[in-house]
């Protein structure tokens, strides 16, 4: 079987579609996992496997073979063992605890609705507790760069068998920063999305109200597509949400980050030569880095493990706590038993605090497109985590624990290699459903570096073309609406985002309207026309509407056809107003016009 070790979701898509590679050669690929490798409780059974690939031959059929209608046909990848897949045990790594669900989780049950193959579960610190990857009865999971330091966690097993490109990607889960710890430590991307974006149906939970299904890949762009395949309402979940599509879906030109005011490393100064490094590439990059004060987001991180809210883990493991205490990893148990000695009324207290120290997180954050910090201040051995197994966790959570109380996105990026060779990452990180724009800024950042795809020694390939971003309205702006022209602050308070400047079709005219303040064209279709400049933006669909209703007649919006073929919604003007209109057409476009009159 010819090598696919660290294949991206593009380069499998073009061997299914070339014929270069089949669904049952994954037969083969299972074959290859090793049966001592700790990132993995189960793996696919070559009885599951040929089931898998029975299903997807009639989602083939379903879609008239057209396998581009199934986005993750035949790609491989596997879940963390806290989260369901029918035939499949699920042990939270604890066998005393494990049970066998009948039905998929809601997310993996899309996955596999899109093409996806399982290929097995994989290795966690018990009940999604700790960031550090050795606390779990199925072994620890070293680091898949040197395997004498931690692999991070909890979602250890996720990002091993993702950084060694044993599956195009993988789910895990983060309420801490599980799904950001790992992905630092192995050179690969996190995406932690908003709350609710996935459903958590078919989620043993840690901390049922902070919980998010996370996204394990080689790459952002990876990352992101499973993403929008994975996420969507789900009304059995009660902490779903649906998207309100109002926040920005990309970072214009001219990039905004925030950085702590202070910053720590705990003595690591390999990792903060790395983030330093970091900074200065985004500054080379265009972007304004300006520092904030950083005391609530740590006031809050706090609140995680050392307040009333670690009674949330106490709840879900009471049984366990009541019935096997003993089977419960001592570490892990010592944890959640300090929730016992809280009260309602300390965690009411606790309620006000989380909320008071949001708000001023989320305030802060307001004007800049992330916050950008390391993913981890420091990295330990595997030996150092049994002398110090809790202080040192609480190090590895000191840029994550705040993210989820703060109803936070987050995306967690490579960032270069210690002098030891070890990775080092950093995190952006913004408001609620900004996931599309730190995803958008997320493969910028990774297309600036020249850094191997987690441990494959793979290089990152050249990124698909773009897409208009789900949620949002593609519209073409031909005067007054341009960049630094009068009126473009419409669309930039509306979170609109510059994609490109362009034509339309040779089929347009362009006037000069009498009258208008500030100063108008009205462009419109006719014969012995030609092609004017125009500028395209993508504008959150929610807030659409309230830009429609600015628009004075005669200018209305319509549909625009551009040079490319391609249709977008863009100005129009009612025939009537041209009649006295100047024809200023010749000069290809309103800016130029704008010009010629001094």
């Amino acid at each position: 079987m010819q090598s696919v070790i660290g294949w991206t979701l593009g380069e499998w898509h073009a061997a299914y579609r070339s014929g270069a590679m089949t669904p049952d050669r994954l037969l083969s690929l299972a074959a290859q996992y090793s049966a001592d490798d700790s990132a993995w409780i189960a793996r696919a059974q070559p009885e599951q496997l040929a089931m898998q690939l029975a299903q997807l031959n009639d989602r083939l059929d379903a879609v008239g073979g057209d396998i581009d209608k199934l986005p993750l046909y035949g790609v491989p990848f596997a879940i963390k063992d806290n989260i369901d897949a029918a035939g499949w045990d699920t042990t939270a790594a604890c066998p005393e605890f494990a049970y066998s669900p009948t039905s998929d989780a809601a997310v993996v049950a899309k996955l596999r609705a899109a093409g996806a193959i399982l290929m097995g579960k994989t290795n966690l610190d018990q009940f999604a507790t700790g960031l550090v990857g050795t606390r779990s009865p199925y072994g620890a999971v070293g680091n898949s760069f040197n395997a004498d330091y931690v692999s991070g966690g909890s979602s250890s097993g996720s990002a091993s068998v993702v950084a060694r490109g044993l599956v195009a990607f993988a789910l895990g889960t983060d309420t801490a920063g599980s799904g950001r710890v790992p992905a630092g430590f192995n050179n690969i991307v996190g995406l932690k999305p908003t709350k609710g974006r996935f459903s958590n149906t078919g989620l043993v939970s840690a901390c049922r109200t902070l919980d998010c299904i996370s996204v394990f890949a080689l790459t952002v762009e990876d990352a992101a597509a499973v993403a929008q395949v994975a996420q969507g309402y789900d009304a059995s979940d009660a902490y779903s949400r649906s998207n309100p599509y109002t926040a920005p879906v990309s970072v214009g030109a001219s990039i905004k980050l925030a950085i702590p005011a202070s910053l720590e490393f705990f003595g690591d100064t390999q990792n903060q030569a790395v983030f330093e490094q970091a900074v200065e590439h985004f500054k080379a990059l265009g972007a304004v880095i300006s520092e904030v004060d950083f005391s609530a987001f740590k006031a809050l991180a706090d609140q995680l493990y050392s307040g009333p809210w670690v009674a949330e883990r106490t709840v879900a493991l009471e049984g366990m706590l009541e019935h096997q205490p003993q089977a419960i990893n001592p570490v892990v148990r010592g944890i959640v038993e300090n929730g016992l000695q809280y009260s309602a009324c300390d965690a009411y207290k606790a309620e006000y605090l989380r909320a008071e120290l949001s708000r001023r997180i989320n305030d802060t954050l307001a004007g800049f497109d992330a916050l950008l910090v390391p993913t981890s201040p420091t990295i330990r051995t595997r030996a150092d985590m049994v002398l110090e197994p809790v202080r040192y966790n609480a190090q590895f959570g000191y840029y994550t624990n705040f993210t989820n109380l703060a109803d936070l996105s987050a995306l967690a990026l490579p960032a270069g290699l210690r002098a030891d060779g070890l990775p080092c990452g950093i995190t952006l990180l913004a408001p609620a459903w900004h996931d599309s724009a730190l995803a958008h800024l997320g493969q910028r950042w990774q297309a600036s570096l020249e850094l191997p795809l987690g441990a494959t020694e793979r290089q990152l390939p050249a990124p698909a073309a773009a897409q208009q971003a789900p949620g949002t309205v593609r519209v073409a702006v031909v005067g007054a609406h341009l960049s630094g022209m009068p009126l473009n602050f419409q669309l930039t308070t509306r979170n609109a985002v510059l994609v490109e400047q362009t034509l339309t079709a040779s089929t347009y005219r362009l006037y000069a309207l009498p009258g208008t303040v500030p100063p108008k064209p009205g462009l419109a279709r006719a014969d012995g026309g030609r092609s004017i400049i125009v500028e395209l933006w993508d504008m959150p669909i929610a807030r659409f509407g309230e830009f429609v209703v600015e628009i004075p007649a005669p200018l209305g919006i319509g549909t625009l056809m551009l040079a490319d073929g391609r249709s977008v919604k863009g100005f129009i003007c009612e025939p009537w107003a041209l009649a006295d209109a100047l024809d200023v057409t010749e000069f290809g476009g309103w800016r130029a016009y704008v010009t010629s009159k001094g």
